[in-house]
């Protein structure tokens, strides 16, 4: 796992997409880190980061027959990973949601590939109050369909809305096992290894330490 969660960390940071400074979550803390996948925005860097996607996915997702791509940022993502698998052999129907129902032509809130009677790999960006997930399993499984898991591309290990990280609230809410391409830990091993300054070294290591929490 290492392998891919260390490159696509590199990555991320040579095209920053995760950027060091000082920024606010929607918790409210002050962060010496931000993560924007939405700057993933050409050709090129999609294709890479749906690569790390299919790597994380074929090594650690649950068994699996459709992927789901919630509005907006889903959409591009799901359809770039389902390409990237199909080039690797695993040819997968995917889906994602409008967040307006249609009321003309196929009609309905869903787009892409029936969902009923699917096992069906949620995937996102990241989890921050996991409404996102939220919302996809409810449209899902009044579709008919059986959300197994989700996938996003890094866990930030911090606490959700208790003394469990978001991703591990949505494991207990949801009895959803959550994949991510890589963690907040792989982002300090990234610096440890790094020239980058010692004292943003330990402003991560400092934000790890207040807000973290350790994985399941």
């Amino acid at each position: 796992m290492s392998d891919y969660a260390d490159r696509f960390v590199a990555f991320a940071v040579q095209h920053e997409v995760i950027r060091f400074g000082a920024f606010t979550t929607k918790a409210g803390r002050l962060s010496p880190y931000f993560f924007n996948a939405g700057l993933f925005n050409t050709g090129a860097t999609l294709q890479a980061l749906t690569e790390f996607y299919a790597d994380a996915l074929l090594a650690q997702a649950p068994p699996h027959d459709l992927l789901f791509g919630p509005a907006y940022k889903g959409i591009p993502l799901v359809a770039g990973i389902a390409m990237t698998l199909a080039q690797r052999g695993h040819d997968l129907p995917f889906a994602y949601n409008r967040k307006e129902a249609k009321d003309h032509g196929e009609g309905g809130v869903l787009v892409g590939a029936e969902p009923r009677g699917k096992r069906v790999l949620i995937i996102d960006d990241v989890i921050s109050a996991g409404t996102s997930v939220r919302e996809s399993v409810h449209l899902l499984r009044q579709a008919g369909a059986r959300p197994v898991g989700v996938v996003i591309a890094l866990d930030r290990m911090e606490r959700g809305q208790s003394d469990l990280s978001a991703t591990q609230e949505v494991a207990r809410d949801w009895s959803l096992p959550v994949t991510a391409v890589a963690t907040l830990d792989h982002l300090v091993s990234y610096l440890e290894r790094s020239n980058m300054s010692a004292d943003l070294l330990t402003q991560v290591r400092h934000y790890r330490a207040t807000y973290g929490v350790l994985p399941s």
